[in-house]
């Protein structure tokens, strides 16, 4: 293996200041909001209301209009979502649903978990976003849908990827997993789609305090589909007209997420705040900073960069107390669980050379210009080197 040409062996040097930067704070953001949370929280408890309380409808209800949408269905996950949205729309066995290799295996595992087949199309090695023309390309008398990923909180091309469905009579799921709030040409992700499945994981920028998600859509039928799917197909308490399964949004975790939702607005601004800083004092390094689509407002869930010394960079800001992540490290179609797929190493050359540079460095709202400074200041030194 070739050697780096910049420093790696990750030591700091004596005048650096002992200091930290986390990937994301969670506590920082508790700390600013405690007494709400446990105020909402402490309601529940009295209330003896864990199942069903009126705060799961008073989030649906409020989470349907920050997504523009008729409808929000509180479920357990986002895993969940994504699996409660193919079962509404009927796909499953012998079909096959298009989706990007670029993503968390959540999205792939609920399209092989529905019986249907995970077919995978390049990104666009700019956005990261799944790629329209590749995306057609892999359109068969058995693909029935299409799941865009608005990844790190970019939205997915959908004006293109709408019309390729519509051309070819295809349903549209939108995995918001990663981008509450984001616009594409003023249209909020999560309501351009049939359907659109959303994930409040902890570290989301609308997160819980465990496993939570939502589906959203505008689509009567299917919201009413999905909210039984999700409650053992019943439609009163011992009465169950499908087979469902349990996925209901637990509400305790609905009464955190009314709370954090007043906040969001709020929350993201921080953080497109905080990618202009970063744009601001990472230009003219040695790295590709994230690109903004035309008519596109990301979220940053999370700030991605591309170095071709990925693991050198990486401990080095680690050396130098600065948390960092990948992702993701290995593509969907070169992971074991989905080896019967077929795919090798190659198929998706954009994808794989995305997985070996990319870089995630701290991004949370309540992240400072100071600690912003901090992680420039130590990139810049790590080239310097």
């Amino acid at each position: 293996m070739p050697q780096s040409p910049y420093k790696t062996d990750g030591a700091a040097p004596t005048d650096a200041p002992a200091r930290r930067v986390p990937f994301a704070d969670l506590g920082a953001q508790y700390q600013r909001h405690k007494q709400e949370f446990r105020l909402a929280m402490d309601r529940v408890i009295l209330n003896n209301r864990f199942i069903n309380g009126q705060e799961v409808a008073e989030f649906e209800q409020s989470f349907a209009s920050y997504c523009k949408t008729a409808y929000a269905i509180g479920v357990g996950s986002g895993t969940d979502a994504l699996e409660l949205a193919l079962m509404g729309l009927g796909i499953g066995q012998g079909d096959e649903v298009i989706t990007t290799p670029h993503t968390f295996i959540a999205t792939a595992e609920a399209i092989a978990l529905s019986g249907a087949t995970p077919v995978f199309a390049d990104i666009d090695p700019l956005t990261y976003q799944i790629d329209p023309a590749a995306l057609e390309s892999k359109i068969t008398a058995k693909t029935k849908a299409i799941i865009p990923v608005h990844l790190y909180g970019h939205p997915a091309p959908m004006p293109e990827i709408l019309a390729i469905a519509k051309k070819h009579g295809l349903r549209v799921i939108e995995d918001v997993a990663q981008a509450h709030g984001a616009t594409i040409n003023g249209q909020t992700v999560g309501g351009i789609g049939d359907v659109g499945c959303f994930s409040f994981y902890p570290g989301k920028n609308l997160g819980a305090y465990g496993d939570a998600g939502a589906v959203t859509t505008n689509d009567s039928e299917l919201a009413a589909r999905i909210a039984k799917l999700r409650d053992h197909g019943r439609s009163t308490k011992y009465l169950h007209e499908i087979v469902g399964r349990n996925s209901r949004l637990d509400t305790l975790q609905a009464a955190l997420l009314n709370v954090k939702l007043k906040h969001l607005p709020k929350w993201t601004a921080s953080r497109q705040a905080a990618a202009a800083h970063y744009q601001e004092k990472l230009a003219g390094l040695p790295l590709t900073l994230p690109a903004v689509a035309e008519g596109c407002e990301p979220v940053y869930h999370l700030y991605v960069v591309r170095c071709q010394d990925r693991d050198g960079l990486s401990a080095f800001l680690k050396a130098n107390g600065i948390d960092s992540g990948v992702h993701y490290p290995t593509p969907l179609h070169l992971q074991p669980a989905l080896a019967y797929l077929g795919y090798s190493a190659g198929d998706f050359p954009r994808t794989e050379e995305a997985a070996a540079n990319i870089l995630s460095l701290p991004m949370f709202p309540e992240i400072t210009r100071d600690q912003i400074d901090y992680v420039a200041a130590t990139i810049q030194r790590f080239f310097q080197a």
